[in-house]
């Protein structure tokens, strides 16, 4: 029943040589790498203004230079991770980059900081598609979180088919999206030219009627905060394997055509926000910029009002989709490089990294959870592991053209220590204003998470260390070989246990008996004599009820009586004939199995009778 479930739920298993299939072209990549990026102006603008509206509403007026010098670093930054996908052809995440030019702690920071960014992407992105449904139907707001962690149940299950399938699948929202936007901003414009702008009614917002001074600190806090429209820019050159052949020209211009289509969508509804005087309310119910915006040119009650939530909500999903595609293969490359479990190395049924898009779903839901899905509370905590991957990536590429000194490797490791430069300052920037808001979590998590890592590596390390066969003496019989058949009582059950155990040996072998019930022992005792085949049972009391604990002191006073002693324990099970009926059994079993597993010099065996309907 469980495995006909998985295969309505996730499909039929894929073969090996179907994975040169699953490449995406490069109207499908945009929808799969670029939806980060191009959602983040869903909230980047409205952002900026939350952070304005500290000082006084005539602060609102420099949003647009603020979302220009935003823009400039997208340019810059782009340029920067452009040289990376040329550069790295099998992929130039900011843990592959680093890695192969500064070293393991280096990479291992840029590669916490993508993990979290990734995590932080599925949460803000969720809960700011929440925002727009709310928005647009109020009365849907007291189950957002219910909504929110819905969305990520559908979206887990989209990957877990397939990477191609589930990019197909939300292609159509992304360019729906971008066409939504097209049309809002140029008949925002229009109005603007011929002066029809209908101005909304202005909230009361206590904090904004005070007046406080404009000062640089308020500056660069609110561009610390439109600089979350540059988060998902490194998804692409993360992803160049998923790209149909040429994969790097591919990759490289759909990188092109994202930062042409977000710059312009930024810029655009960052200016007519400031014609049309949207302030965010701030409250705990807010309607978002981008749905006040959107009322404000086309109406409340206007069919193209409720396009662009629909639009607004599906592109924020199809943003987590990015991490989906990124998040497991980055914990693939740990996994193969001993960091992470090796189950994140594993493809599923469907050649993508299930463990990795699990994980991802069930974090990223708590996350959604805690914060009670709203995302202006995520996102201090977003743009710090953003930026610092970014610097180090962009390091690693000037180390990697100092090193190489391939033809025009000067200009290139001018346009990457450009991009470290800025995205550096920017780092700094970030941390400082939003230090207190939430960025100290993540600034703490980075190290904690590197540790952790190195742990792994350390741990899996001893382990091959103790497994290799280096030194090792060649293999000699056993010299002493004692079979021990555990016995509850005597059944069917146990017969063909017993049959196992005389295989094994003849001449030491016996039967072990827990005492906790002097008249049961004494029935055991009789059935034994004419059952147990001539084999010695011995018989252990418990005058506290414990099973396992006479078994353990057994076994051990067996140990230092002979140290060339190899003891099989060998375990009677029937298995019932309906899966629910083995809550009701074996459960004692289990706990004597996963005592043994840790007891030294012992070998554990179960025996299963299966029982008829």
């Amino acid at each position: 029943m469980l495995s006909e479930m998985k295969r309505l739920l996730v499909g039929k298993p894929l073969a090996n040589e179907q994975l040169a299939h699953e490449r995406l072209p490069k109207r499908t990549a945009l929808a799969v790498f670029s939806s980060d990026a191009l959602s983040s102006v869903a909230y980047a603008t409205e952002a900026i203004l939350i952070a304005l509206m500290y000082a006084n509403r005539e602060a609102l007026g420099l949003a647009t230079p603020i979302s220009i010098g935003i823009v400039v670093l997208l340019i810059t930054v782009a340029f920067s991770y452009r040289q990376t996908i040329m550069a790295y052809p099998q992929g130039g995440g900011s843990y592959i980059v680093s890695r192969d030019n500064l070293g393991k702690v280096p990479s291992l920071v840029a590669a916490s900081s993508l993990l979290i960014d990734y995590i932080l992407t599925v949460a803000v992105s969720m809960s700011a598609g929440v925002a727009a449904v709310t928005s647009a139907f109020p009365f849907l707001d007291p189950w957002r979180i219910e909504i929110a962690v819905g969305l990520i149940a559908v979206l887990t299950l989209a990957n877990l088919r397939g990477l191609k399938e589930s990019g197909s699948v939300f292609a159509l929202p992304t360019y729906l999206f971008i066409a939504s936007m097209a049309v809002m901003i140029l008949t925002g414009l229009y109005n603007i030219a011929f002066g029809t702008v209908v101005i909304p009614p202005v909230p009361h917002i206590p904090h904004a009627e005070a007046g406080h001074a404009i000062t640089i600190f308020l500056i660069l806090r609110a561009f610390a905060a439109g600089c979350t429209a540059l988060t998902g820019i490194e998804a692409i050159s993360d992803g160049v394997p998923a790209f149909q052949k040429p994969e790097s020209r591919n990759a490289s211009t759909t990188l092109i055509i994202m930062v042409v289509v977000l710059s312009l969508m930024f810029l655009g509804i960052t200016q007519l926000a400031e014609s049309y005087r949207i302030i965010p309310d701030g409250s705990l119910e807010p309607e978002t910029a981008n749905s006040q915006l959107a009322r404000a040119i086309f109406g409340g009650s206007s069919v193209f009002y409720y396009v662009i939530q629909a639009s607004t909500m599906l592109i924020l999903i199809l943003a987590s989709n990015t991490a989906y595609a990124d998040f497991p293969r980055l914990s693939y490359f740990l996994a193969i490089d001993r960091y992470l479990p090796r189950q994140f190395a594993q493809r599923g049924d469907r050649l993508v990294f299930s463990n990795g898009v699990l994980f991802l779903g069930v974090v990223s839901a708590i996350l959604v959870i805690f914060f009670k899905a709203r995302e202006q509370a995520l996102l201090p905590l977003y743009a710090v592991g953003v930026f610092l991957s970014f610097t180090i990536s962009q390091f690693s590429m000037v180390q990697r053209w100092r090193t190489l000194k391939t033809p025009g490797w000067v200009g290139n490791a001018i346009i990457n220590g450009l991009g470290a430069t800025v995205t550096g300052v920017v780092l700094v920037v970030i941390a400082g204003t939003k230090f207190l808001e939430g960025a100290w979590a993540v600034l703490l998590l980075i190290p904690i998470l590197v540790i952790v890592l190195l742990s792994i590596q350390k741990h899996y390390l001893d382990v091959a260390e103790q497994l290799s066969l280096n030194d090792a003496p060649a293999p000699v019989a056993l010299r002493r070989h004692t079979v021990i058949v555990l016995v509850s009582g005597v059944h069917r059950g146990v017969v063909p246990a017993l049959q196992y155990g005389l295989s094994l040996t003849s001449d030491n072998i016996r039967g072990l008996y827990i005492d906790m019930d002097a008249e049961n022992t004494e029935r055991i005792k009789t059935k034994w004599a004419q059952w147990g085949s001539g084999v010695e049972l011995e018989i252990l009391p418990s005058p506290y009820r414990s099973l396992i604990g006479p078994i353990r002191e057994y076994l051990h006073r067996m140990e230092k009586r002979y140290h060339d002693d190899v003891v099989t324990v060998i375990l009677p099970e029937f298995i019932p004939n309906r899966w629910w009926q083995n809550v009701l059994h074996n459960q004692t079993a289990l706990a004597l199995k996963t005592m043994l597993l840790f007891t030294r010099n012992v070998v554990v065996v179960s025996v299963p009778y299966h029982l008829d309907h």
